[in-house]
């Protein structure tokens, strides 16, 4: 995505997400939070502009802001619209997400949560609907980009908000490789956890035992036994399988949790090796944390 002219001037890009009630404004929210923006939602009109000085004063510890708006603030359109202006001169150029859906879908959403409509008053669901979208009617004429989340499942509406407010890195599943011991107890954190104790345990090697996984000779030790290579290709290829499943279902973070008795040797080494093999695929972003590394 390219950088907007707003992030150039102030260091900041800015993002307003509104639309009507029950098209998919949570969902992103949720999104936008994935990627890297600093979410506020149902923030009072007035106080986005300050939002936004704070948010570019912040020294690059905030990039992105997006503020999510619906109809339960006051004066809405009017303060919205006004808003954006403002912001527009101040030179932040504001990216505007108008999130829509027909009558009919929006009607089978509210029933299917039964929560009543926040215009319906003590009218029908149906009039609700009618007059929120004769209200938003001008702004959905000024906004950047218009979704209609319709025949929309909740993955393909965040792969559209993905493809336009995310960037290369921000898109890509959050990967951690976690080594740690099982004397020590398991991550609790762990989405998926990989047990390499049926290696060969380098501390039963006098001159490798004091040595950790980080070492040249304790990483070709344990790379050297039977099956580890092969362990390392299936196990890896099982993760390329997971990373793009988590990816279509809008995941972005995985733990993965590898583990040896005292997580000094084998699963250090282990974790090191799989990490550099996850870091080469497209569409991952790849961290090691040796959790009980220098606990013994």
């Amino acid at each position: 995505m390219s950088t907007s002219a707003g992030a150039e001037k102030s260091g900041i890009e800015v993002a307003v997400v509104t639309g009507l009630s029950g098209a998919g404004r949570s969902t992103a929210a949720k999104c936008l939070e994935d990627l890297g923006w600093f979410v506020v939602d149902n923030l009072p009109p007035e106080l986005i502009s300050t939002m936004v000085e704070l948010g570019a004063q912040a020294r690059g510890a905030i990039t992105r802001v997006a503020v999510v708006m619906d109809v339960r603030s006051r004066a809405f359109t009017d303060d919205l619209a006004a808003i954006i202006k403002d912001l527009d001169a101040r030179g932040y150029k504001p990216r505007v997400l108008f999130l829509e859906a027909t009558d009919e879908v929006l009607v089978r959403r509210f029933e299917a949560v039964r929560r009543s409509h926040p215009m319906q008053g003590d009218g029908r669901l149906a009039d609700g609907i009618i007059a929120e979208r004769q209200l938003l009617t001008p702004l959905r004429e000024e906004a950047d980009l218009v979704l209609d989340s319709s025949s929309l499942s909740v993955h393909q509406l965040r792969a559209k908000i993905e493809d336009s407010f995310g960037s290369e890195t921000s898109a890509r599943t959050r990967v951690t490789v976690l080594s740690f011991g099982y004397k020590y107890g398991l991550p609790m954190d762990a989405d998926l956890v990989m047990d390499v104790r049926f290696l060969p345990n380098p501390f039963w090697i006098p001159e490798l035992r004091e040595q950790t996984g980080l070492d040249s000779d304790v990483r070709n030790y344990v790379l050297s036994q039977e099956g580890a290579e092969e362990f390392l290709d299936r196990y890896h290829e099982l993760l390329r399988l997971i990373g793009a499943g988590y990816r279509r279902e809008g995941k972005r973070y995985l733990t993965l949790a590898v583990g040896c008795t005292g997580g000094k040797h084998r699963s250090v080494a282990i974790s090191e090796e799989l990490s550099a093999l996850l870091a080469a695929e497209d569409g991952m972003a790849v961290k090691v944390v040796h959790r009980d590394l220098g606990r013994e």
